[in-house]
């Protein structure tokens, strides 16, 4: 299992990847920086203008090890990999339930939802003190406003429409007090709105780095299983956009990737000084930021919580692949229902 949680990040602009026998060897101006086994990686992320070798590419690829390209604000380019491997009447069953997929999308709103909630209700217990009476009082109401559309969600018959509808409400309100959750001096590390492509802040620039290595490793979780990642339910199906990878890191989001940008900018490990800001307005993160950030989302990923429905402890970095495996035992009907994973 541990193998699941070795996945090699490589960020520095013009480095070089080969391979040497069984080896990843990564290079920086022709002088050896790191050697890997290539059997102790999972997968391999880089990030910008990085030369891979073609014996290197094929041998992950007949390893069945990941490759995949990110440009340098961490968006998504292309994906190399082997053969594709899964079980035909697993993804058969897939594409049946796209077809009417409410009962699996109200599993994964539930978990979103129960996670924004616990996101605010967390953030309320750790700064309690420092909340004017006016701030809490909006976060404390937006809390409730989410228990009811989440009662809502759980109890209603509601299309998918209608669904969507609720996870676009519940997300306007979470992020309409997300602000008051930053205790950063810097002006510039304000929240105003969700900008996505390009990020126009920091902070969205954070988020979107975040939510980019999020996706990635949900994507892989459910090929693993065997599952198509561009076939989901929640989103629309559209050319090139991993559907279902997106679909399954809904209810991770919050706690994986939002926690952890709040956590980084609270605890100053960010500043407004790691942001850079081209001329069309995009704000991109530089490179000692995105190393930061990876460092931190690596050391979250081994923090081991419950996970709810197996009753065992699992590092953070596992709960894609238990969450995969779970909506696969589900499709096959081992499980009557989708569990969902709430943080707690």
């Amino acid at each position: 299992m541990k193998k699941l949680l070795n996945t090699i990040y490589v960020t520095t602009e013009g480095a070089a990847l080969r391979k040497d026998g069984e080896n990843l060897v990564a290079e920086i101006e022709g002088v050896e920086r790191s050697r890997v086994p290539l059997h102790m990686l999972s997968a391999v992320v880089v990030f910008g203008a990085i030369h891979v070798s073609p014996p290197l590419m094929g041998a992950l690829a007949a390893a069945g090890i990941a490759l995949t390209f990110l440009d340098r604000n961490g968006r998504f380019q292309a994906r190399l990999e082997g053969p594709v491997s899964g079980n035909i009447l697993l993804r058969r069953a897939q594409y049946r339930v796209c077809d009417r997929p409410e009962e699996v999308v109200r599993s994964f709103l539930i978990g979103k939802i129960a996670n924004q909630r616990a996101v605010l209700m967390r953030s309320l217990r750790d700064y309690a003190d420092d909340y004017a009476p006016e701030d809490r009082a909006n976060v404390e109401g937006v809390t409730e406003r989410l228990a009811s559309i989440l009662r809502r969600v759980e109890l209603s018959d509601n299309r998918l429409d209608e669904l969507r509808g609720s996870e676009g409400e519940a997300a306007n309100l979470y992020f309409s007090v997300f602000d008051t959750l930053i205790r950063s001096p810097d002006a510039e590390m304000r929240w105003t709105s969700r900008s996505r492509r390009p990020p126009l802040d920091p902070v969205n620039a954070l988020l979107s780095f975040l939510y980019t290595l999020l996706t990635h490793d949900c994507r892989s979780a459910l090929e693993s299983v065997g599952l198509d990642p561009a076939a989901g339910f929640l989103h629309r199906d559209r050319p090139g956009r991993p559907s279902l990878a997106l679909d399954l890191m809904e209810e991770l989001r919050p706690v994986l990737a939002d926690r952890l940008a709040l956590s980084l900018i609270n605890r100053r490990q960010l500043r407004a000084r790691d942001f850079e800001r081209q001329e069309g307005g995009a704000v991109l993160m530089s490179d000692e930021a995105r190393k930061t950030v990876l460092t931190a989302w690596q050391e979250r990923k081994r923090e081991e919580r419950l996970h709810p429905f197996l009753e065992e402890k699992a590092p953070l970095g596992l709960v894609p692949y238990l969450q995969a495996q779970m909506l696969a035992r589900h499709l096959r009907g081992d499980l009557d229902a989708y569990p969902p994973w709430f943080w707690k």
